[in-house]
């Protein structure tokens, strides 16, 4: 068997059987799931059911960023919701220990794929195209009106001082992962301190949704489950409009190709502003200018950015494409700054 980066699958197999007998059927297979540039995850076969593992990064990892027990939480929660997600199978705490050396968690694999690259367009109509986009903001907006009590979420942030804390905890993020200088990133940072708005509405804030981070199944497409929730928290649920702006324009930033995106208007995607009044419309709500939010967007995205160019000169990574990450993090801070 080769050997997998990471992940001990003969070890994996032992636990599995003897943890989980109901769904063990002989020895287990892995393989990375291209496409990740933070947790590692892996496909895994051999079970009564596909499965996927997740774990963290190899080698540097910021604090925070990377919680399994947080993404184990928030996906069990929310089973039984309107919210399509995963079914959760385990969380471990396996740090030092034989399978990862680290926390996993475990799901089982959800039917779909992620839609990431413009030639996946060719496979869908337009109007098909338009209804998963507005599907996708759909979900959204539910998410951010779900009752945290009823599912038992109610401790799982704290959404008092909430975009404060971002800063602050971006800002740390930032400082361990500095192996260059990039003046324009500490210019957003200082600017978005400047005026931080008012949080009117709190809610399940995802902390990364974009198209490429939800599968899409059937044809029409349906959203057949939203992935990577390791950064969801309580909080203002206009940072996840933010984020979702950004990354549905991001094509329009010179990535050099570290960042693929399958948002193409000639193909059907209707634009941002478009989704935005969905949005509205669907959370009842006034959207307010969201310009900090997407500002906000830029920084931490490159901050993150700034991590994945520090683990790859570390030899850390694992995949292809890292090389260019670095390259994307200075027109980031650039874009915040326009924005705002």
């Amino acid at each position: 068997m080769p050997e997998i980066p990471g992940l001990d699958v003969a070890a994996l197999s032992k636990w599995f059987s003897g943890a989980h007998p109901d769904l063990a059927a002989g020895p287990l297979r892995a393989a990375v799931i291209a496409g990740g540039r933070s947790n590692l995850t892996y496909a895994i076969e051999g079970a009564r059911v596909p499965m996927v593992l997740r774990r963290p990064p190899l080698g540097h990892v910021l604090s925070s960023a990377h919680d399994m027990a947080r993404e184990h939480r928030v996906i069990s929660a929310l089973a039984g919701t309107a919210i399509p997600v995963p079914v959760a199978i385990d969380l471990v705490d396996d740090t030092d220990g034989p399978i990862t050396g680290t926390p996993f968690f475990l799901m089982e694999k959800a039917p779909g794929k992620v839609v990431v690259d413009r030639a996946q367009n060719a496979a869908y109509a337009r109007e098909e195209i338009r209804g998963m986009s507005f599907e996708l903001v759909h979900h959204l907006a539910a998410l951010h009106s779900v009752d945290v009590n009823a599912v038992g979420l109610a401790s799982f942030g704290k959404p008092d001082g909430y975009l404060a804390r971002q800063l602050s905890t971006w800002r740390r993020q930032l400082n361990a992962s500095r192996s260059r200088e990039v003046p324009e990133l500490d210019q957003l940072q200082a600017a978005l301190e400047v005026e931080v708005p008012e949080t009117t509405r709190t809610g399940i804030v995802h902390g990364d949704y974009r198209l490429d981070n939800v599968l899409v199944d059937g044809k029409p497409p349906r959203v057949s489950a939203i992935l990577d929730w390791e950064m969801a928290t309580l909080g203002d649920p206009l940072v996840d409009l933010g984020i979702f702006a950004l990354y549905w324009e991001i094509g329009n930033l010179p990535s050099g190709g570290a960042i693929s995106s399958a948002v193409d208007p000639a193909a059907g995607y209707p634009t941002f502003e478009e989704l935005a009044d969905y949005y509205a419309a669907q959370s009842g709500m006034t959207l307010p200018d969201l310009r900090w939010y997407r500002a906000f967007a830029a920084y931490k995205l490159a901050v993150i950015l700034e991590g994945i160019h520090y683990r790859y000169q570390a030899g850390d990574t694992v995949g292809e494409g890292f090389d260019r990450i670095g390259d994307l993090v200075r027109p980031l801070a650039e874009n915040g700054l326009k924005v705002l």
